[in-house]
């Protein structure tokens, strides 16, 4: 189990050892939060001044690499101007990045944290429409209201992706109604009439393409 102020103390000192200028007013004790669904860490900056880490109980039992990287991203965001995650901040995270082995990054998913997901039951699915990472979010937010303003890490645009419908493994049996992706080519074998095989048109493929019935 992770002791989060000892890894808070240590990495602030590689901090240090970097050249990154954190601020001097941290305190020295981790707040918990047990209810942060999606979120790994937050850096909350006091009316005196004074930051304070918080950073989830998932990370409790996160590989302790995921729970210094988090620590990382966070203290960079006490220095100067670093409180978004613009260019100052993508400087010291590439220096910290290079320095330590961290990834660093404006978001890292579950997956990568070595966490348990949160997201199975995501009510919004934003996809890369270049490479098909999907963005699962259990809440409304900027992203899912707009995801055409955003790039996944690849560059690609994204989109909210609307009804849709899970491939299946292709089996012996013959099926009786057959969709076909007419981008990716990807097929859909359906035994029984359903919304998706009545109102084909209407729906959509994982990647974003259009469906069409071929039986």
């Amino acid at each position: 189990m992770n002791n989060f102020d000892d890894l808070l103390e240590q990495v602030r000192s590689e901090a240090l050892r970097a050249n990154i200028p954190i601020s001097g007013k941290i305190s020295p004790h981790i707040k918990v939060n047990s209810r942060a669904k999606t979120r790994f860490g937050r850096c909350i900056r006091e009316k005196d001044g004074r930051y304070i880490i918080e950073l989830s109980s998932k990370l409790y039992d996160a590989p302790e690499l995921s729970c210094r990287q988090t620590l990382a991203h966070e203290l960079i965001h006490t220095c100067d101007g670093c409180m978004n995650h613009g260019e100052l901040f993508k400087k010291y995270a590439d220096k910290m990045n290079r320095k330590y082995g961290y990834n660093i990054r404006r978001t890292n998913s579950a997956e990568e944290m070595g966490v348990e997901s949160s997201n199975e039951n995501a009510k919004y699915i934003v996809v890369c429409k270049k490479c098909g990472n999907e963005i699962r979010r259990t809440r409304q937010s900027p992203l899912t209201k707009n995801p055409s303003r955003y790039r996944c890490k690849c560059g690609g645009e994204l989109y909210l992706r609307g009804p849709s419908v899970q491939a299946v493994p292709h089996q012996e049996k013959q099926a009786k109604y057959i969709i076909i992706c007419t981008s990716c080519g990807t097929r859909f074998e359906r035994e029984k009439m359903s919304s998706v095989v009545k109102a084909t048109a209407n729906y959509r493929c994982r990647c974003g393409g259009r469906l069409k019935r071929i039986k």
